[in-house]
């Protein structure tokens, strides 16, 4: 399907792009020292840190609407509730400490409280955990739509995560915040344009709920116990996740860290409201035929937005997206330049090394969307393969009942990871009825998640 684009539209688009480059080149190469290159030398006030949050942490957007078309207000339960509950937990338990922790990222947290070799292991997998991959490839789908050519997806995917590349290395992580306080005002602004213009084509919230199908009323969703709590399992991401730690430990005080995330729930929670009836709006005025659901919020603005609002949405899209994709490009490149690859090369500034491995982890989701062409696949892989080895050496550096001896460390991120990635690979090659990655009925994530409890309750620190 192709979208009805006009002049404006494009116009607008374009001078998104052009202010990202604008609000990045301000300030130029100017913040060389190490800590304000990476967390802005520690001075994030709470509005800073509540927008880029909040805007990061919600960059699966067309997964999103993908859920809430097909299968309606579940979204809230699904997706939404075990992150609300793992990030206020993250708040209470880890965000003040890690505020007051000297470390600037994951992997030197780790090689300060265990070794050195720990620290240097866990940058891998985190490297690969935070890859931009998933919204390399939302935004070249989102540009394959707009543009209605024959070109594929993948070259507008690359040349969207080459530009990203480029305005993140210009201002390191000031760059990002200042892009992500744009971006979370164009997501809401876009997505509440979209809610007004679909109530007036089809009818208010009472309408449209008496006419989708009781399934998408069903706060479940249809869906057993058991699968529900598989995406809590996932929410565990929150505790590994990279740009988690990175805004607390650049909060101005842990009091801002730990405010600043209750603060972004609370618009998780306001936005969650937004997208959710977008989807039903979408599965009712689109009808359940829909061939890409993934494209039921592009294909809605299309067809009911008048020109430049609808070029304003589209933004709103880009907006949401591509402030997780800056963030994730910059965390993955400051894992691998500054955690891993300065041992090997110290003669090189370790910011130039982040610069260079931000190309890197550009160049890497490009290879990870030509293997797992799917958004849920990419997110499924990573976090079953790489959460269960880092969970636990994580919260053992702020949380003494789950510290290790420093000698398991290095080995049960091995082994776990290791366990994991295996099941993943012999649930590809014998695979159930039900599809998947699940061998013998177990999904990957399990086996992997059992060993690391096997192993701290072994090598925990008494």
């Amino acid at each position: 399907m192709e979208s009805q684009f006009s002049g404006l539209d494009w116009l607008l688009v374009a001078a998104y792009f052009f202010f990202l480059i604008w609000i990045s080149w301000k300030k130029g190469w100017a913040a060389e020292s190490e800590e304000d290159f990476l967390l802005s030398g520690r001075k994030v006030t709470l509005p800073a840190f509540v927008a880029t949050l909040v805007s990061t942490w919600y960059g699966g957007i067309l997964g999103v609407g993908e859920w809430s078309y097909q299968f309606g207000i579940s979204q809230w339960l699904i997706l939404g509730a075990p992150f609300y509950i793992f990030s206020a937990l993250f708040a209470i338990f880890l965000a003040g400490k890690i505020r007051l922790n000297k470390a600037l990222t994951i992997p030197e947290a780790i090689a300060n409280k265990y070794n050195d070799r720990a620290g240097r292991l866990s940058a891998l997998p985190i490297f690969i955990l935070v890859s931009p991959a998933p919204y390399i490839l939302m935004l070249g789908l989102l540009f394959q739509f707009l543009a209605g050519g024959d070109a594929p997806f993948l070259l507008y995917a690359s040349l969207v995560a080459l530009f990203s590349v480029l305005y993140i290395t210009i201002g390191g992580f000031g760059a990002v915040i200042r892009t992500d306080m744009l971006q979370v005002v164009l997501m809401f602004s876009g997505f509440i344009i979209l809610l007004i213009y679909a109530a007036a084509e089809f009818g208010g919230f009472g309408l449209l709920w008496e006419s989708v199908p009781t399934g998408h009323r069903d706060i479940t969703g249809g869906n057993t116990i058991q699968y529900i709590l598989v995406w809590f399992f996932i929410a565990l991401w929150t505790f590994v996740d990279p740009s988690f730690h990175q805004r607390a430990a650049a909060a101005k005080t842990p009091e801002t860290a730990r405010k600043g995330i209750f603060v972004s729930i609370g618009f998780w929670m306001a936005f969650d409201f937004l997208t959710a009836f977008a989807g039903l709006y979408a599965f009712a005025i689109l009808g359940p035929e829909l061939e890409q659901p993934v494209l039921a919020y592009p294909i809605l603005a299309d067809q009911i937005l008048p020109i430049g609002l609808k070029g304003l949405f589209f933004v709103s899209l880009l907006a949401t997206i591509m402030s997780t994709l800056d963030s994730y490009l910059f965390i993955s490149g400051q894992t691998l330049g500054r955690d891993y690859l300065v041992r090997y090369f110290p003669k090189v500034r370790p910011n130039l090394l982040t610069r260079l491995s931000i190309l890197i982890s550009a160049l890497l989701g490009i290879l990870l969307i030509i293997i797992y062409p799917s958004v849920i696949d990419l997110w499924y892989v990573l976090g079953s393969v790489f959460i269960p080895g880092l969970l636990i050496p994580v919260l053992g550096v702020y949380l003494k009942p789950f510290t290790m001896r420093p000698g398991f460390v290095f080995y049960s991120i091995i082994i776990c990871t290791l366990v994991s990635f295996t099941w993943l690979v012999l649930g590809t090659i014998y695979p159930t009825e039900a599809g998947g990655y699940a061998f013998y009925g177990i999904e990957p994530f399990y086996p992997g998640l059992f060993t690391a409890m096997s192993l701290w309750l072994f090598g925990r620190e008494v």
